[in-house]
């Protein structure tokens, strides 16, 4: 069972989730994980800080390509061919600078509710934001994306599995979508930096490269060791491609290999060819941790439980008639992800973040439940 400190020890850590809260609160916000890290990946750093090998970045090792295409084969059954990969610092970096050059000033769009860099960093890049309303049951909505298409719609951004709902999209839905996105002249680029965690219960992470020759045309792959190993303040992903006219693309980044973090690199190294029995006890912990959400959401309060990830989607419409996240915090000493981070009309929504030990969870909601009355 991977181990999770103390609330008192989490409170300690000077990264977004756990900074800035009062003694005792339960952080159940951005996507960090609390388990310690993976042993293999603690060495690694330990022994480049004890050798003082903290420059820059040389490239993309031919030991960190063979080590994700590895990984990718055996967890993921994606071919990946390591002479396709180039470094980013982080997946939204990756993102951004893809929109910069295939539709420089255009229209990006993306499943809603949405991660927030999404809505918060593509503006001020100077893009349009296109947010295309899941159906009802979840699913990607493809007759709103046809009409968007129809309108000129430059980009797709797809994340799956989806965040904030935790869905993962069915191979039908990605070989429709990149029909369309090629019929039209979209691109996709693809964010796939929680492939690593679907859990048990018969979804399968189908990767964009994998889907068909359309997706592999009109397509890139973004990921990073960062959300499966817990490493996003070491900042290094990936851009993928499995075509010329992508990897064409790719070629006119401005990003430089020496951007992204050297620790990063050597953690992600090890991460994917050394580190799949502490992934695999991670997937189960979380499997856990999703039924005692199940099984033990309060009154009024409802979800979908997802496919994948670590973060839960709930709804509090039956509960409260204020905005959720605020009146946890204060009344049940339990912070979440306001809803209206993600969908500015979500605001009977939450997002939490299971991330942690299946005591936590149970003290959380044991919490909300008594916050709510």
């Amino acid at each position: 069972m991977p181990k999770v400190p103390a609330l008192d020890e989490l409170q300690q850590r000077r990264s977004e989730k756990w900074f800035g809260y009062g003694d005792g609160v339960i952080a159940a916000t951005v996507a960090e994980m609390d388990f310690e890290l993976a042993e293999p990946i603690a060495a690694v750093l330990h022994d480049a800080v004890s050798r003082s090998d903290l420059g820059y970045t040389a490239g993309v090792p031919a030991s960190l390509g063979e080590a994700f295409a590895g990984f990718a084969r055996r967890r993921l059954d994606w071919q990946v061919d390591p002479d396709q990969l180039a470094l980013v610092p982080d997946v939204m970096l990756g993102l951004i600078e893809l929109c910069r050059i295939v539709a420089p000033g255009g229209s990006v769009g993306f499943a809603s509710a949405a991660y927030p860099p999404f809505l918060l960093q593509l503006p001020p890049a100077g893009f349009s934001l296109v947010p295309i309303p899941l159906a009802a049951d979840g699913s990607f909505d493809l007759d709103r994306l046809v009409a968007q298409l129809r309108d000129g719609l430059d980009v797709l951004i797809l994340a799956n599995p989806h965040n904030p709902t935790g869905r993962v999209l069915p191979r039908e839905e990605l070989e429709q979508i990149a029909d369309l996105c090629a019929q039209y002249g979209a691109w996709v680029f693809a964010d796939e930096i929680h492939a690593p965690l679907v859990l048990p219960g018969g979804a399968k992470h189908v990767p964009w490269l994998e889907v068909s020759d359309a997706a592999r045309s009109c397509g890139i792959s973004l990921t990073s060791a960062s959300k499966a190993f817990n490493l996003a303040g070491l900042k290094a992903a990936m851009m993928v491609t499995a075509s010329d006219r992508a990897q064409d693309v790719v070629r006119r980044s401005s990003i430089a290999s020496e951007q992204a973090g050297l620790l990063g690199v050597l953690a992600a190294e090890v991460a994917f060819s050394q580190c799949d029995d502490w992934l695999d006890d991670v997937l189960r912990q979380l499997d856990r941790n999703r039924t005692v959400i199940d099984t033990g959401l309060p009154a009024g309060v409802s979800w979908t439980p997802p496919q994948a990830t670590y973060v839960g989607w709930l709804d509090f419409a039956g509960a409260l008639d204020e905005d959720p996240a605020r009146f946890l915090l204060s009344k049940a000493g339990v912070a979440l992800s306001p809803g209206t981070s993600y969908d500015p009309a979500a605001t009977t929504f939450a997002r939490l973040n299971f991330g942690t030990s299946e005591e936590l969870v149970t003290e959380m909601l044991n919490r909300i439940a008594t916050g709510l009355g």
